[in-house]
Order: structure tokens, then sequence, then C-alpha cells
């Protein structure tokens, strides 16, 4: 299935959350955090400006980026997990 978000929201799939630590001790479920990476899926057609043009994103799908702790909304489809966010979500782009 394909998402497609409207307007100025994007797709993002977090990365997989660290199973060990540097030090190699394993760590349970309940003590993993949700990592803060993830990578751009989908995007929209962007802000609607004043004067009716759509602003253009400045990530593109496939894009890594990094994102604050509470940044969207968490969406499960078909088991997966996806966030939808707006670009003011996004921190950085990793490359």
């Amino acid at each position: 299935m394909k998402i497609v978000p409207l307007n100025d929201k994007l797709i993002v799939k977090r990365m997989e959350a660290e199973e060990k630590t540097s030090g190699g001790i394993v760590l349970p479920d309940s003590a993993r955090e949700k990592p803060r990476q993830g990578k751009v899926l989908s995007v929209g057609d962007g802000k609607l400006n004043a004067n009716g043009t759509r602003q253009a994103f400045t990530v593109k799908e496939g894009d890594r980026i990094l994102f604050s702790s509470w940044a969207g909304s968490e969406v499960r489809i078909d088991g997966e997990e996806f966030l939808i966010m707006t670009e003011d979500d996004i921190l950085a782009v990793l490359n």
C-alpha cells in the first residue's frame, strides 16, 4: 500500500532501536529508547502560501533525517509503524 501525505505532511519510517549498548549489554524492550532518526518515504505537495502557490520541501524521498522526540503522529498501517509529520518537526538531514 502506498501512503500519500497531504499538503505539508511527510511520511517517515523510524529507524530500528539499538538492541545492544556500545559496551555489548543487551537491552530489554522496556529499556530501549525510540530512535529519533528515520527515512522519508513520501512527501506531500507542500505548504500552501497566502498567494496560492506551494512551497517546495527541503527534504526529499529517501533522505535520512533526525527529528525531535515528540515529533509527528504515530500510525500503524498493515502492521508497520510510520510517523506523519511536518517539515518543521525535522531537525537535520543526515548524509
